[in-house]
């Protein structure tokens, strides 16, 4: 998450986060967006804005979050098996998400 008003913490943001992850930004008062390769993007990234949100907001929700225990569901898939995680996502047979595991060499 960034609160930052400042549209260039943009792309500083994407490469920061892992394949498959999000940036938010609360984009209610910021500046231009820059131009940026779509590799930013690549790896199922994702953008998202969000309004009215403060970093209070994100601090209590994180808290919140861990005080009742809350974790993500994820069914786990070998790279191997990608075509079936997708069959079960369009299938709805996956509650939360699909991760595709990559083994280690």
């Amino acid at each position: 998450m960034t609160f930052a008003p400042a549209g260039e913490v943009v792309p500083q943001a994407l490469r920061a986060v892992r394949p498959g992850g999000t940036v938010a930004i609360n984009a209610v008062h910021m500046s231009r967006i820059p131009a940026m390769p779509y590799a930013l993007l690549y790896g199922e990234r994702t953008l998202r804005s969000v309004a009215n949100l403060t970093a209070a907001d994100a601090r209590e929700f994180i808290a919140l979050a861990d005080r009742l225990d809350i974790r993500a569901e994820r069914t786990v898939y070998p790279l191997a098996e990608a075509n079936r995680a997708l069959k079960d996502l369009k299938f709805g047979r996956i509650d939360g998400a699909a991760v595709l595991e990559v083994a280690a060499q």
